[in-house]
Order: C-alpha cells, then structure tokens, then sequence
C-alpha cells in the first residue's frame, strides 16, 4: 500500500519549489535531499547535524503549526526562525528559507 503524501512548498531564493512527501517527513531532511538547504555558505559544514542545537537550519513556517520544540516554543514567541531539523511535515505545508548570515532575523508582528 502507497504511503499517505502531502504537499511541501518551499519559496526560496526568488523560487518556488512544490514536493510530495510522506507524511511524517523530516523537513530538514526533506529540504537537504531536495537540494534546498537551509543553511548558509558558512554553516552548511558547521551545524549540529540536525540534533537541535546549533539553530542555523531555521525556515519560516507559511502554514500556522503549533510549536513542539522548546527552540521553537521560543522562535514562535520572540519571531525567529522554526528549526527545520525539528519539524516534520504532517499535512500541506508552505515554508520559506529565509536570507540569512547565520541564523535568521527577527520578524515582528
């Protein structure tokens, strides 16, 4: 039987890119295997490997999304970056890979 699927938008870098992935998915992951990453020059080599600690695989998330990530917790309260390394994609989902030097800037409301 065929894994259930949803669809992933990514805008990024003046582009637009649409997946199906599994629910489930690891968006890190998911951005890496498709050749988007979330990082930067300096911390595509430099980061924690998506273990949570080093906050440089930050993506906005488009599509509202309970934070469930004691970083995310605070990105969502303060309005930094979601850690893509700690999200999975459980239904249709819009992110954007923002500019960024090394973590991403603060949006506010």
């Amino acid at each position: 039987m065929d894994e259930p699927t949803v669809t992933l938008t990514v805008h990024h870098d003046g582009g637009v890119t649409v997946r199906s992935v599994p629910v489930g998915t690891n968006l890190r992951r998911t951005l890496l295997d498709a050749g988007l990453s979330p990082y930067t020059r300096l911390t595509e080599r430099l980061n924690c490997g998506g273990r949570g600690l080093c906050a440089t695989c930050g993506v906005r998330v488009e599509t509202p999304r309970a934070p469930d990530h004691w970083h995310d917790t605070l990105a969502a309260r303060f309005g930094y970056p979601r850690l893509s390394c700690q999200l999975t994609v459980e239904r249709d989902t819009t992110v954007r890979i923002p500019d960024k030097l090394v973590w991403g800037g603060r949006e506010v409301e």
